[in-house]
């Protein structure tokens, strides 16, 4: 159940400066994971929530003549963000114009990436031991664009830096119009528990909307991470793989009361397919190639999973992974173990 001040709250629409959504639940970006398929297949679920491509390097972007297919958004898909990231104030105005120009209803400044590559040359989550240059970023970016600039961060560096409360003011003061919080230290990664008790700090002391992050993998946990934090809404990442499902199932939640049916096996294949098929025809031999690590995902929660998971990890084209898919629909229909080369399996 959803505590009345909670309802009340959600029945809202979700203000970022002069962008008004209709949903408080968001699809994270996330790294080879949320290009156009897949933010096409999590709106079939939630056409109101907020999408996010995934993060395009501002000095890359600066070299190179016309648009990553990163950048690529459908004009159908509103409302739709691109995520920027670097640490040079004028690449990140310059590619934030250029995010405007396709189309963006806001500009998303990635200040959380924990991953070596990207802190290593000045950008994600190292910019939380660098707040000049991220308020200088902040000041840049807001000056040369006239959509909503937001950024997205984590608590602190480590247990020994968690600089969150005077960061966020910051950022705050520098023009942010709106702050998701990933509730882990850049040292954790993906590890441990997410700190939601740091997302209720930040709240408490910003009047821009702030959004949590970190450990959303059901309509439960969303629930609790709202009434825990007072957050203003939830951004799904992880639990999202091989669940496009997810977003619309909190959305619908938090907006009725009620809980949708959760997807059988069999429609979880269907999407399955589907999604391969989708990059197949949009990236080509690239695209089958990323859709392995999705078809493993969804593989999952039924007998002989585990078998289809390590087939479908190795495809090479799009036909034979539709055919070891609707082989596996098949003997689910049928009641059946899912029977593959390697013989029976078990979840």
């Amino acid at each position: 159940m959803i505590s009345p001040n909670l309802q009340a709250k959600l029945s809202t629409p979700l203000k970022i400066g002069s962008v008004e959504i209709k949903s408080r639940v968001l699809q994270s970006p996330l790294s080879g994971i949320t290009d156009l398929v897949f933010r096409r297949l999590v709106r079939r679920y939630a056409p109101e929530s907020m999408m996010y491509t995934e993060m395009v390097h501002a000095s890359g972007l600066h070299y190179i003549k016309g648009l990553p297919k990163i950048m690529e958004i459908d004009p159908q898909e509103r409302p739709i963000s691109i995520q920027l990231f670097d640490c040079r104030p004028d690449f990140l105005a310059e590619a934030a114009q250029k995010a405007q120009a396709e189309g963006a209803d806001t500009i998303d400044i990635n200040m959380g990436c924990p991953v070596n590559k990207i802190t290593r040359k000045g950008g994600g989550s190292s910019l939380l031991r660098q707040p000049e240059v991220a308020e200088a970023i902040l000041r840049e970016v807001i000056k040369s664009v006239d959509i909503p600039v937001t950024m997205k961060t984590r608590i602190g560096w480590d247990d020994n830096e968690i600089t969150i409360l005077d960061f966020a003011k910051r950022m705050q003061d520098a023009g942010a119009q709106m702050i998701t919080v990933h509730a882990r230290t850049r040292a954790q990664g993906y590890n441990g528990n997410a700190r939601w008790e740091w997302i209720a700090k930040v709240k408490e002391v910003l009047s821009i909307p702030v959004i949590a992050n970190g450990d959303i993998f059901s309509v439960e946990s969303a629930v609790k991470c709202l009434e825990e934090t007072g957050a203003d809404g939830v951004m799904c990442s992880r639990g999202t793989l091989g669940y496009p499902f997810l977003v619309g199932e909190i959305d619908y939640f938090l907006k009725t009361g009620e809980r949708l049916a959760p997807p059988t096996p069999i429609e979880l294949l269907e999407c399955a397919k589907e999604h391969l098929r989708a990059l197949g025809e949009y990236k080509g031999d690239k695209g089958v190639y990323q859709a392995r690590k999705h078809m493993a995902w969804y593989a999952k929660g039924f007998v002989g999973a585990s078998v289809l998971r390590g087939q479908l990890s190795q495809v090479e084209t799009v036909q034979e992974g539709v055919g070891l898919i609707d082989k596996a629909i098949e003997s689910l229909e049928k009641g059946y173990e899912v029977e593959l080369e390697s013989g029976l399996a078990m979840v």
